[in-house]
C-alpha cells in the first residue's frame, strides 16, 4: 500500500464513525480534520470532495458490521446458532464500538432517502447483500436439514431485517432498551421456530 492509499484509508477509518454517528449533512469539514488531526487540504488532497470520503466510509461501517458478524459465526457450527448471533450481537449493540451509534444502514437510510441518491444507493446494496446472505445461509440449513423446508425465506429474511432495523431505532430514540429486549426475544423465538 503507497503512502498515499494509506492515509486515504486512514481518513476513512478515522472519520467513518462520525458520519456513521452525524450522518452526512451533519457533519462538516471541521468534523472531518479534528476526526483525522488533518488540514482541509489534507482531507480534499486526497478525496475529491465530502461525497467520495461519505461513501467510502459507508463501505467501511457497513464492513465492520459483516465482519463482527462473521466471525462470531464462524465460531457457530449449526445454522440455526449462526442465526442466533443476531440477536445475541443486536441485544447488545450499545456496548460495541462498531455498532454504539447503531446500524449504518438504517443511519444512512434514514438520511439518504430522499436526499443523497449515490448513499441511498449504497444502502440498497448492503441490504441486498444482507439479504442475498441470509437467504445462503437458510438454503444450506435447508439441505443439512437443521431448517424445515417449508419456511418461507423472503417473509423470514424481511421479518429478521425489520425486527433489528426497528428496535435498534426505537432504542436510539428513545434511549430505552425494552422494546430491544422484546424484539431481540421474538427473533430468538422465530429462529428457534425454524429447527426441523
Amino acid at each position: 500500500m503507497s503512502k498515499a492509499e494509506r492515509t486515504k484509508q486512514f481518513i476513512i477509518e478515522k472519520t467513518a464513525p462520525v458520519f456513521n454517528a452525524k450522518g452526512y449533512a451533519g457533519t462538516s469539514i471541521n468534523d472531518l480534520t479534528e476526526a483525522t488531526g488533518l488540514t482541509k487540504g489534507s482531507i480534499y488532497g486526497n478525496f475529491e470532495n465530502k461525497d467520495e470520503v461519505a461513501l467510502l466510509a459507508f463501505d467501511h461501517n457497513f464492513g465492520q458490521v459483516i465482519a463482527l458478524i462473521r466471525n462470531k459465526m464462524d465460531a457457530k457450527e449449526s445454522t440455526i446458532d449462526k442465526l442466533l448471533v443476531y440477536p445475541e450481537t443486536y441485544r447488545n449493540f450499545l456496548q460495541l464500538p462498531v455498532l454504539h451509534s447503531g446500524c449504518p444502514i438504517n443511519n444512512t437510510a434514514v438520511e439518504s432517502d430522499d436526499t443523497h441518491p449515490l448513499l441511498k444507493a449504497k444502502v440498497a446494496n448492503a441490504l441486498e447483500f444482507w439479504r442475498e446472505r441470509l437467504e445462503s445461509r437458510i438454503k444450506i440449513g435447508i439441505e443439512n436439514n437443521e431448517i424445515r423446508p417449508d419456511v418461507d425465506i423472503n417473509e423470514f429474511i424481511s421479518v429478521l431485517i425489520s425486527v433489528i432495523q426497528g428496535s435498534v431505532l426505537q432504542v436510539k430514540v428513545t434511549g430505552k432498551v425494552g422494546p430491544l429486549n422484546a424484539a431481540m426475544n421474538f427473533l430468538e423465538k422465530l429462529i428457534l421456530d425454524l429447527k426441523k
